[in-house]
């Protein structure tokens, strides 16, 4: 018989979730409540992150024990270094890391409210590059047990998705804005369908989360979620009944990130085969402690401490 390298990588694939979306360098600016417009505020603390949708959520599989990998563009500055280089201390795969002089990460300010543990994000991303549709190869998805994608690369996800499909490969979507004409396609593309209650809301016209769901599911879709924050999920597998998980509760110290680690978690809980109910519940329990601690990655926990946490609300 001959030898078809496709098919040995996808038996062997080398990454459990593979992502090229959104990359970012957060500034955390810590203060003691959100000031009100013309207001003057000192910072209590200011620290630099790694951050973006993708590239948090690929943080989370690394934690959580997965292989993760990083396929954006970058360029050669001291931002773009930054970023790569958080993302392979945390034993991210970057060498799929394609090089633009002109690219570099989204670069944001977030102000973190320490009495609500709320926080209020400015985000530049003019100078974000996605990867062209044609650079997402088949072979290149064919390497991957989950594909991570978001709004930010909604062309490219588009064609790599479509060869997803093909190679029978879930795709994971994270969805906050519908930011191009792509991002609908996406979403039809997307095995995993994750979004907030907002974002459901602008494309369904349900305010309910339960109705959003209903309204989103395909019966060609594995899994559609809608996160709700301190009110939990819901969700659906294909078009199967909605059920509610609960958020665990814990005391807020900063939920900066949240939604990209409970994306994360979902992704690599579900390259190792784990059904959709369980999925969820791991997902909201790691978004749960990350939201314990300040940043949006020093808080993710490790898959032992999920374990433990679970238990203990067993």
């Amino acid at each position: 018989m001959d030898w078809n390298p496709l098919k040995e990588t996808l038996l062997n694939p080398s990454f459990d979730v593979l992502g090229f979306g959104a990359i970012a360098v957060d500034d955390l600016l810590y203060v003691e409540h959100y000031p009100p417009a013309d207001a003057k505020m000192p910072v209590s603390d200011m620290v630099r992150q790694g951050g973006g949708l993708t590239a948090t959520a690929l943080v989370a599989v690394a934690r959580l024990g997965g292989k993760a990998a990083y396929a954006g563009v970058l360029g050669d500055d001291d931002l773009s270094r930054y970023a790569i280089a958080s993302l392979e201390e945390e034993g991210v795969d970057c060498s799929l890391v394609r090089r633009d002089p002109q690219a570099r990460p989204v670069c944001a300010i977030i102000v973190i409210d320490l009495g609500t543990g709320t926080r209020n994000i400015f985000s530049d991303a003019r100078r974000f590059v996605a990867r062209a549709p044609e650079e997402l190869t088949e072979a290149l998805v064919s390497r991957t047990r989950v594909l991570f994608v978001d709004h930010r690369v909604a062309k490219a996800a588009v064609a790599a998705a479509r060869h997803a499909r093909r190679l029978g490969i879930p795709v994971v979507a994270d969805v906050e804005r519908l930011l191009s004409p792509e991002v609908p396609e996406m979403m039809e593309l997307s095995d995993h369908l994750i979004v907030s209650q907002s974002l459901a809301s602008e494309v369904t016209g349900h305010d309910d989360p339960g109705r959003a769901v209903e309204h989103l599911a395909r019966a060609e879709r594995a899994a559609t979620v809608v996160t709700v924050g301190e009110a939990g999920s819901w969700y659906a597998e294909g078009l199967g009944p909605v059920a509610h998980q609960p958020a665990y509760r814990v005391d807020v110290v900063d939920t900066t990130g949240c939604g990209d680690v409970f994306h994360g978690a979902y992704a690599a809980l579900l390259a190792r085969g784990v059904p959709v109910p369980e999925c969820v519940r791991y997902a909201s329990a790691t978004a749960a402690l990350k939201a314990t601690r300040p940043g949006g990655r020093s808080g993710i926990p490790t898959y032992a401490a999920v374990e433990a946490f679970l238990q203990e609300r067993a």
